[in-house]
């Protein structure tokens, strides 16, 4: 059975935030239907559940972004009013978004202090004295750049680092962490944990917002799961364990995909000698075969992005061949690569895949013009033929949306993903290349494109799967190649694939693309 306990005061002493029968509804829709939550200071408390499950609007509702239909916030066992993100500031409570906000033309210091009141001197702000306050935290959180240095141009861990050090400075309690290493490398993400438990040790309490379950289990002293807009499971740290958290979370078991299969025997589709772009890329060689899922691993760095754009047409190699279907194959441009039969889904989905205010419809339609034209003669889009084939493709894919006319950008990230995929299904690529297809996506959707992934590869598509989770890589491909500093260092096969094998592999070189004895 699955924890799932009134959540119980280990002391006469309130907890610093008590949420009680919280409830809120959006367009007749209820996001969240009475959920209570407890967190004690020094604790990392994680938040979990799927894209959509109300994990968004209970923290938007904390940071007096929204408010609540009904229910109660008590902060240190006293009723609190949260009108404006300003109120809950002043109740010791400190967000920080996967979208990190920043004004980029502005320093350091001046972002860690906006908001704040300053120190004046003859009528102007003190900024020496202002430094020399939050020196000392900035070095407690470890950033390395100057306070007066601009934040434009700073490194996605740097400003973490920073978001940090502007809550502390605010003498926060409370610090609300939204997928805080969805774009930090593994050494960045050790360095934020460390962070996490001077914190915890110093009496901040952490609500900690992930789908990443390996960092939950490590961090966290308790976890609530969302399901659908219930609290539906509040697990303490004894009773922690990922099958419980996944079966909590998806609402039952979930579906083990099949085995590795070996494609080594059918047909190469692509195959790449020597690529070569300095620095990222070099002396890359590799076959693809058809129906197989091949995935690059390796760490954050290593060139695996580098090398799919010099593969797709969006970068132009320094050296090297590439062959499609046995003929010389070198895109200039990635329509040329479309036209080929390839397809690319980027990591970076909303910045490079969507266009988050147009519709779903329009965003799966985009490869696919030509095939929604009343004639090449007479280039104007037959509606009619655009809504079967978008509610198509929704429907297969499971896409939820309230329909296919809604901005894809209201969307969840899982949601989304199926969109960026299913945009290719409709012109059904040779070749199609996942690029972190995953990230940011509940244990839900993440299933679900995983199973649409073998789907693709056993009607025969060849799917290049990218990804920076070693856990994925083992779950999915038939073969998986691995990068270290632009050098292909490793291939894996069959029972071979296991998440240690990728982890030993990505750190096993000498610097040269050699393995190290």
């Amino acid at each position: 059975m699955l924890a799932s306990n009134p959540e119980k005061e280990a002391s006469s002493t309130p907890p610093f935030l008590a949420v009680r029968g919280i409830r809120k509804s959006y367009g007749g829709a209820q996001a969240l239907k009475g959920v209570s939550l407890t967190l004690e200071a020094g604790t990392v408390h994680g938040l979990v559940g799927a894209n959509g499950a109300g994990k968004s609007t209970l923290i938007r509702i904390l940071a007096g972004l929204a408010h609540a239909d009904d229910g109660g916030i008590a902060v240190d066992g006293k009723p609190a009013l949260i009108a404006s993100p300003a109120q809950a500031a002043d109740l010791g409570m400190s967000f920080i978004h996967q979208e990190l906000a920043f004004v980029p033309r502005m320093t350091v210091i001046e972002n860690i202090m906006l908001g704040l009141p300053k120190k004046t001197r003859f009528g102007l702000v003190d900024w020496p004295a202002i430094a020399r306050e939050v020196e000392p935290v900035a070095r407690r959180v470890g950033i390395t750049a100057p306070l007066s240095a601009e934040v434009d141009g700073l490194s996605t861990a740097e400003n973490w680092l920073i978001n940090i050090c502007r809550a502390l400075v605010r003498r926060a309690r409370l610090i609300v962490m939204d997928e805080p290493t969805a774009s930090l490398s593994a050494a960045e993400s050790e360095k934020l944990f460390a962070i996490i438990e001077d914190l915890r040790r110093s009496g901040v309490a952490i609500l900690y917002v992930s789908h990443r379950l390996d960092e939950i289990l490590r961090l966290c002293d308790r976890v609530t799961v969302f399901r659908d807009g219930n609290a539906v499971s509040v697990m303490e740290r004894h009773a922690l364990s990922r099958p419980r958290l996944v079966e909590a979370i998806v609402g039952g078991a979930v579906e083990a995909l099949a085995p590795h299969r070996d494609v080594v025997n059918k047909p190469i589709v692509l195959s790449a000698r020597g690529l070569t772009r300095l620095p990222k890329v070099d002396d890359v060689s590799f076959d693809l075969h058809e129906g197989e899922v091949l995935g690059i691993g390796g760490l954050v760095g290593a060139g695996r992005s580098e090398l799919m754009r010099l593969i797709y047409g969006a970068d132009r190699p320094d050296g090297g061949t590439m062959t499609l279907d046995g003929k010389p194959f070198s895109p200039k441009t990635p329509a040329q690569a479309v036209k080929a039969g390839l397809g690319l889904v980027p990591e970076e989905r909303r910045a490079e895949g969507l266009l988050l205010t147009k519709s779903v419809a329009f965003n799966l339609q985009l490869a696919n013009l030509s095939g929604i034209v009343r004639s090449p003669a007479l280039p104007l889009i037959d509606y009619g033929r655009r809504k079967t084939l978008s509610e198509g493709i929704v429907r297969d894919l499971a896409v939820k949306t309230p329909s296919i006319e809604a901005a894809v950008g209201l969307l969840s990230g899982g949601n989304q993903q199926k969109v960026l995929i299913g945009r290719w299904l409709l012109g059904a690529p040779k070749i199609l290349i996942l690029d972190e297809p995953t990230r940011g996506v509940d244990i839900g959707a993440r299933g679900d494109i995983h199973r649409l992934i073998r789907s693709l590869a056993a009607r025969g598509m060849a799917v290049i799967v990218v990804s920076s989770e070693p856990d994925e890589l083992p779950d999915l491909c038939d073969r998986v190649l691995v990068m270290a500093e632009g050098h292909i260092v490793r291939e894996l096969t069959g029972p071979g694939i296991t998440r240690n094998a990728v982890v030993e592999a990505s750190y096993a070189f000498d610097g040269q693309g050699k393995e190290q004895t």
